[in-house]
Order: structure tokens, then C-alpha cells, then sequence
């Protein structure tokens, strides 16, 4: 029997939140053959968006409220049958080989459960996750790019390709997650349950960071809570001793800065990063 064609192993998920300027170009890049998967997030402008599903042969899932970019992931992903999900954020483009280099990746290490292409930002500069607060400083790669296919500590989720079956094994996910560290902590359960996570040189996608959804001082502050609440909630989940404090000790570090001082617009957000630490510190610890 005939193995399918690259694009026809994945299904491609994608969140929205007020993304049509940056998701149009997205869906234009996969390949055909690629199953597509737009789970909106309470979107206002949900007419245009219905309307450019249809035209590229997406199915659009649409969520009545915000649940987070964690728990649409999963909701996308829910009920998909292929061998491959690629969970790729709205403001991402793909080169015209990279699907096809990523199916090749994972059927040349079928020991490896995830896989993060080369990232380049909207400038061409490499885009590559180094480091997590997760892990020790001892496991920091060096800037840019590996200069060859290896494996890796941890993965972006702006680009996460996953067998769909270590996903679901995993659980997907932690819905619990609002918004940040939710690929550091699937990557790192994906790599302790599942098998390693490695880079794909030749897969090449550009990711205009920070551009999924409409930027505004109010945006800025929404995601600096949620990433506030997500340092203390991640880090307690895997059992970094002093997470709360450490968390805490940085955000009063950088509120007290004086380019922050300085800033009507980082004093916004750096206030609204401490909200965040100490909303999450006054519930239970993870378990």
C-alpha cells in the first residue's frame, strides 16, 4: 500500500483571536492536501473570518469565549484522525518544502515525538526557543540556529509539529494554561513520556512574532497577566523550588527598572505581569 503524501499525513491547527490580517497569508502557504483546523476565540469579526475558512477549505471551530491558546489547541486537535498535527500560530508562513521536510524528519527519527522547524522572524533573523524557565540554565543552547538536524530541550509553540498519537498519550495540552509556557510544558512531558523533540533544519517557516492579534496597550496588558500567571503556575507544576518568589523577586526587578519608570506603556505591562504572579500565587499550589 502507497504511503499518502506529505500534507495528506497533518492536520494543521490554528487559534484565532482577531487575526485576519496575518491569517489570510498563513492559510495561503500550506501546501494542498494539508487538513486545516481555525479554532476562533471568541473573534469579532467572525463573518470575514467564516468566509476565509471557506475559501481555503478549513474547518472553523468557533469558541464563545477566549479559553486560551492551550485549550483551543486541544479543541482543534479533538477528533482528528491523521498521523501528524502541526499546531501553527496565525502570523506563521511556511516556505514550500517545510511540511514536506517535517514528515521526512519524523519518518527518519520515529523514536522522536516532536519537532520544531527553523524559524526565521519577520526580519529573517533566526527565531529559536534556547532556553526555558523550566529547565536549567546548564541546558541553554547557543544563539541562533543548530547548524544541523539535533535534538532538543525544548520546543516553540509557534511552529509545534506532534505524532498525534504522543499528543493525545500526553494529554494534549494543560488547559490550565491561559497563555505562555504551554508548549514549554508539553514539549517537556512530550520528551519524558513520549520520546525526544528535535529540530528540522530544512523545514523553514517565518513567524511574525507578537502579530496574531491586534496590537494595543490593553493587548500588551491582557498577555503580560496571563504570562504572569502562567510563570508561577508552570514553574510550581514542575517542581522548581522557590517559583512563587523567584517570580515574584522578577517582576518587581523589572517594575523598578528605569526604562520602565520611563514608560507609560512598560509600566502597563510590567504591572499587569505582577497582577498576574500574584492572582496565581494566591491559588494551591500545582500538584
Amino acid at each position: 500500500m502507497s504511503i499518502p503524501a506529505a500534507p495528506e499525513r497533518v492536520t494543521v491547527v490554528t487559534v484565532a483571536h482577531n487575526s485576519l490580517a496575518v491569517l489570510p497569508a498563513m492559510l495561503a502557504s500550506l501546501p494542498q492536501g494539508a487538513r486545516t483546523v481555525i479554532v476562533d476565540n471568541a473573534s469579532q469579526d467572525g463573518a470575514a473570518l467564516a468566509g476565509l475558512a471557506d475559501q481555503h477549505g478549513a474547518r472553523l471551530i468557533r469558541n464563545k469565549d477566549n479559553l486560551g491558546f492551550g485549550a483551543a489547541c486541544n479543541i482543534g486537535a479533538s477528533g482528528t484522525i491523521t498521523e501528524f498535527l502541526f499546531f501553527l500560530n496565525p502570523d506563521a508562513r511556511l516556505a514550500p518544502d517545510a511540511l514536506h521536510a517535517l514528515v521526512t524528519a519524523a519518518d527518519n527519527h520515529p523514536e522522536a515525538s516532536a519537532f520544531n522547524p527553523a524559524i526565521t522572524d519577520g526580519r529573517g533573523r533566526p527565531y529559536f526557543k534556547r532556553a526555558s524557565v523550566l529547565l536549567p540554565r546548564t541546558d541553554k543552547l547557543a544563539p541562533g540556529w543548530p547548524e544541523t538536524d539535533r535534538e532538543l530541550p525544548v520546543l516553540t509553540g509557534a511552529a509545534f509539529f506532534v505524532r498525534r498519537t504522543a499528543f493525545e498519550a500526553m494529554g494534549g495540552f494543560d488547559s490550565e494554561i491561559f497563555l505562555y509556557h504551554e508548549d514549554d510544558d508539553l514539549a517537556l512531558r512530550l520528551k519524558a513520556g513520549a520520546g525526544p523533540l528535535r529540530f528540522v533544519r530544512a523545514a523553514h517557516v517565518t513567524h511574525d512574532a507578537g502579530n496574531s492579534t491586534v496590537r494595543s496597550p490593553a493587548s500588551a496588558a491582557f498577555k503580560a497577566f496571563h504570562m504572569g500567571r502562567s510563570r508561577v503556575y508552570a514553574t510550581r507544576k514542575h517542581g522548581l523550588p522557590g517559583a512563587g518568589r523567584k517570580a515574584l523577586a522578577s517582576a518587581l526587578l523589572q517594575l523598578l527598572s528605569p526604562l520602565t519608570l520611563l514608560s507609560a506603556r512598560k509600566r502597563a505591562k510590567q504591572t499587569a505581569f505582577l497582577r498576574g504572579i500574584l492572582s496565581a500565587l494566591k491559588r494551591e499550589p500545582a500538584r
